[in-house]
């Protein structure tokens, strides 16, 4: 009887212990809309994915909800009371420049789209919107942004190595300008993803940058005449009105 009490408290031991493993591994969502049908769909479908969901019904809860649990991506409506989107978003990318924000709203206006990339969003969908398309663009953020945690980062052709400032090409390196570098560096970490005019400038020439707004078009420019897209299999493509994209070429 023993022996079989035993048997038992292993297996439930082992069992708590895979759960809680599961539970931990899980990637943690927080969910911010002041609908709460909405709010409780997109929860709802989160969960039958296999995710960790929080839920927060305005920008001051969801600040709250950061400090209390480490969270993977945020899924962000604009119109809330009390803090809206826009000014949580630029809250946010105070303290948490390396977690994806999704924004979800009824506005569909580029000048919206633009100010939500501004201040740090990284993806928006409009309301009316696909349950699918929701689930693949939070899939495709949280992949992106595992890949910009990296030292090495591998586009087309190429191995960009960041704690070397190196790009290998066939075992071969390349050497490039600092900034040219660094312009690639960023681009690449965001695979697919547009970065605003303003953050490009922000995160390769710093805060102070006083200089020619054209630098940065005359640097994409130089990496578009050094790495020809028929070769090395990705481009950088403009996005009028809010900035530049590297995508690879299949």
């Amino acid at each position: 009887m023993d022996l079989f009490l035993k048997l038992i408290y292993i297996v439930f031991t082992f069992i708590v212990y895979t759960y809680n493993r599961r539970v931990r591994d899980l990637n943690k969502i927080l969910v911010i809309d002041d609908d709460g049908y909405i709010r409780e769909l997109i929860c709802t479908v989160l969960k039958n994915e296999g995710f960790s969901v929080f839920e927060a019904v305005n920008g001051r809860d969801a600040l709250k909800k950061l400090g209390e649990e480490k969270i993977d991506l945020c899924v962000l409506d604009i119109m809330m009371p009390q803090m809206d989107g826009y000014e949580f978003c630029k809250q946010v990318r105070r303290y948490y420049e390396d977690m994806p924000i999704l924004m979800l709203t009824a506005k569909s206006e580029l000048s919206q789209k633009v100010k939500g990339f501004e201040l740090g969003a990284d993806d928006y969908l409009t309301k009316p919107f696909e349950i699918d398309e929701l689930i693949v663009r939070i899939k495709a953020l949280l992949r992106r942004y595992k890949v910009a945690t990296s030292q090495i980062i591998n586009i087309g052709n190429l191995a960009i190595d960041k704690s070397s400032y190196s790009v290998i090409n066939n075992n071969e390196k390349c050497d490039i300008p600092m900034k040219e570098f660094e312009l690639l560096f960023m681009l690449g970490s965001y695979l697919g993803k547009t970065l605003s005019r303003d953050r490009l400038i922000e995160e390769v020439w710093g805060l102070d940058f006083e200089g020619n707004e054209r630098t940065l078009d005359v640097h994409i420019n130089r990496l578009r005449e050094r790495f020809p897209s028929d070769i090395y299999k990705f481009k950088i493509t403009t996005i009028r009105g809010l900035g530049y994209r590297l995508e690879e070429i299949k």
